[in-house]
C-alpha cells in the first residue's frame, strides 16, 4: 500500500518530467490528429456539422484548446530536438538538464506570444472596453 507523505516526499527531476510531458504531449496530439481527420471527413459527409465545428473552433474555449495545443506540439518538438542532440552526440547526455531548461527557456519566449496572438481574439474586446486598447 502507498502511503500518502511518501508519494508527496517523490521529487521528480528533469529526465522524468520531460519523459512524463513528452508523452503526455504526443497522447494530446494524436488526439488532435483523430479530431481534425474526423472535422475534414465532415465537409463532404455533414458540412453543417462541419460549419458548427469550426464555430466551436473560433469560440473562446475552441481558442483556448488551440493554444494547448499549440503548447503541446511546441514543447514535444522542442523535447524531441533535445533528445535528438543527446542520441545523436552522447557526450551531450551530460548536459540534459540545461538542454531541458534551455528548451523551457525558447518554450516561453515563443510559446507566450503565439498564446496571446491566438488569444487575441478574447483579450483585444477586453483590454478595448476597458479603454486601453
Amino acid at each position: 500500500m502507498i502511503r500518502l507523505p511518501n508519494v508527496l516526499r517523490y521529487r521528480p527531476r528533469e529526465g522524468m518530467i520531460a519523459w512524463a510531458f513528452h508523452r503526455i504531449s504526443g497522447i494530446g496530439i494524436f488526439a488532435f490528429v483523430l479530431l481534425h481527420v474526423l472535422d475534414i471527413y465532415l465537409v463532404g459527409g455533414n458540412p453543417k456539422l462541419y460549419d458548427e465545428v469550426l464555430a466551436f473552433y473560433k469560440s473562446i474555449p475552441g481558442r483556448f484548446l488551440e493554444v494547448i495545443l499549440g503548447a503541446a506540439l511546441l514543447y514535444h518538438s522542442l523535447n524531441g530536438l533535445r533528445i535528438i542532440l543527446i542520441d545523436l552526440w552522447p557526450r551531450m547526455t551530460a548536459y540534459h538538464k540545461l538542454l531541458w531548461w534551455g528548451s523551457w527557456v525558447i518554450f516561453i519566449v515563443v510559446g507566450v506570444p503565439g498564446g496571446l496572438i491566438i488569444l487575441r481574439p478574447v483579450w483585444l474586446p477586453i483590454l478595448q472596453q476597458l479603454g486601453l486598447g
